[in-house]
């Protein structure tokens, strides 16, 4: 990890250097020691588990999840019963790649929590739909026939930007981005397949964030993912006690993440999230969106609107359908619903997580292991060939100019070919330093056009050395194609594959079953970044 320039120094250090960063977090996911003692004080946390399972049950049976997530679930009303969470928006068409690799990794954790600790372990998988950011989760990238990317979005729908995405519903205008879509990916044996499967979830009069869902539930619900809409109605009233906490210690939340962002500043970590001192850790959800409350003297304010306090907490209480937990306390309100030991986290999400261990103890709720998502590139025999061949480092092709690929013609140049410019280089100073001294010594005033010289000699050179690596482009097309497919399937427009690339452009290159394929053959220890044959 520490050799990819995208990677934070936090995710780097948590991985492989925990000690560093150990005050941030909760317990080392590499400590079998600290996952029993999470497994243990998680399964003894107070929750209403009969209700959590009939909650997510009725979720599971209105999609029509598969029978193994149904069982999954029922499973979390046991009382040793604990789960390996992890979540992220609702992105057009599945969105990224990784979100998938987030889903996958839970599972394979889940399994070996069973199997290592012999406790019930349930994989679930919290689709954030009550983010109301649609520009996150519009727009869906694929690689086209040449590899050169292409997006295909959903026009503003009616809600859209100011209402919860799991309040957005597709009109027509999903057909035409699915034909779009179609239009962009190459034909390939697995297109048929691919285009019923996202037609079955994308229609019109389907919810943005309920397609999402059942597209997951379909890939990886077979193997016990539990997929939870985590704007769900009726999983308020378990957890109305944050809501009113929140309103009751307005800022608290705030304020503890600011001072934990300190302790990672002091660390040498730049804190992900800075938040304001009038911010309440809630939004409040009615026809007009989602709204963020503040602290506004000994009142709050609803947007630009002034509520008394005691009415807005008699609100929390009484209705507490009507609140939403903002970044720094939605962690909190997943965790109270269900018993996680583990959260498996992006990038970003374990960087702002590493400043909520004060705000779990806060607010009474046990916090999880942190353990960082699969990180994959996924390659074709063609790429894999060329980095093999090449010995170009995978990391290096994420520049966006071509030095790489000037140094890899340079090295297809005749063997001392490069020693004799140098050579010549260092004879062009030798004997411009004899000649100087020589001029000057007739007269002094001519150094300047000694030193004038020597330089255009040396841009001579130079522009001979520049010809020939031209020469060389020209002479050898095929690496030069080569690499530049390689490096337009694993860094998209100069970015990581996984972060850019959406699920339909992998489901339609190697079928609906790549993930079956990618649950069996991933490693689980995510502390390196894997580049993957299929």
């Amino acid at each position: 990890m520490r050799r990819l320039s995208w990677i934070r120094p936090l995710v780097a250090a948590h991985a492989t250097d925990f000690s560093t960063v150990a005050e941030l977090f909760a317990g080392d996911p590499a400590s079998p020691a600290d996952w029993s003692r999470t497994i243990g004080r998680v399964a003894a946390a107070p929750r209403d588990r009969a209700a959590l399972v009939r909650l997510v049950s009725a979720q599971l049976d209105r999609r029509g999840a598969p029978a193994e997530a149904r069982a999954a679930a029922a499973r979390l009303k046991e009382p040793a019963a604990v789960a390996v969470v992890t979540g992220q928006q609702a992105g057009l068409f599945g969105g990224p790649l990784y979100s998938l690799l987030k889903a996958i990794t839970a599972i394979q954790l889940a399994r070996r929590v069973e199997r290592e600790h012999q406790a019930p372990a349930v994989a679930v998988f919290w689709v954030d739909s009550e983010d109301h950011d649609w520009d996150e989760v519009r727009t869906a990238t694929v690689l086209d026939g040449q590899l050169a990317p292409v997006s295909v979005s959903v026009g503003d729908l009616p809600g859209a930007g100011h209402r919860p995405v799991a309040a957005i519903t597709f009109d027509e205008s999903i057909h035409t981005g699915l034909r779009e879509l179609a239009d962009a990916l190459a034909a390939s044996e697995f297109t048929p397949e691919v285009a019923a499967v996202l037609a079955r979830h994308y229609q019109a009069g389907a919810g943005v964030a309920a397609a999402f869902a059942r597209l997951l539930d379909e890939l990886l619900g077979p193997h016990g993912l539990v997929v939870f809409d985590g704007a769900d109605p009726q999983a308020k009233p378990l957890v109305r006690d944050l809501f009113v906490g929140a309103l009751d210690r307005p800022g608290e939340a705030a304020r503890l993440a600011r001072q934990a962002g300190d302790r990672m500043a002091r660390l040498g970590h730049a804190p992900q999230v800075e938040p304001a001192e009038d911010t309440v850790a809630l939004f409040y959800l009615d026809g007009a969106g989602r709204r963020a409350i503040r602290r506004l003297g000994a009142d709050f304010a609803v947007g630009d609107d002034t509520r008394p306090a005691g009415s807005l907490r008699a609100e929390a209480r009484d209705h507490p359908e009507r609140f939403s937990p903002n970044v720094l306390l939605r962690p909190i309100v997943q965790d109270r619903l269900f018993p996680t030991i583990c959260y498996v986290a992006g990038p970003s999400e374990l960087a702002y997580q590493a400043q909520l261990l004060p705000v779990y103890e806060a607010f009474g709720v046990e916090a999880p292991l942190l353990y960082s998502r699969a990180s994959v590139t996924l390659a074709d025999s063609a790429a894999v060939k060329f980095l093999d061949r090449s010995q170009v480092p995978f990391e290096a092709l994420h520049a966006r100019d071509d030095s790489v690929l000037n140094r890899l013609l340079e090295a297809q140049l005749p063997p001392g070919l490069e020693r004799a410019f140098e050579d010549t280089g260092r004879l062009i100073d030798e004997r411009a330093a004899v000649l100087a001294a020589a001029v000057t010594a007739v007269d002094p005033t001519l150094a300047g056009a000694a030193d004038t010289t020597r330089e255009r000699m040396r841009e001579t050179l130079a522009s001979l050395h520049g010809k020939l690596i031209q020469a060389a482009k020209r002479r050898d097309d095929t690496l030069r194609r080569q690499f530049t497919r390689t490096r337009a399937l694993l860094f998209p427009d100069g970015h990581p594959q996984e972060r850019v690339i959406s699920l339909p452009f992998f489901l339609n290159r190697y079928g609906v079953g790549v993930a079956d394929r990618l649950l069996e053959v991933l490693p689980i220890d995510t502390s390196q970044h894997y580049v993957l044959q299929l």
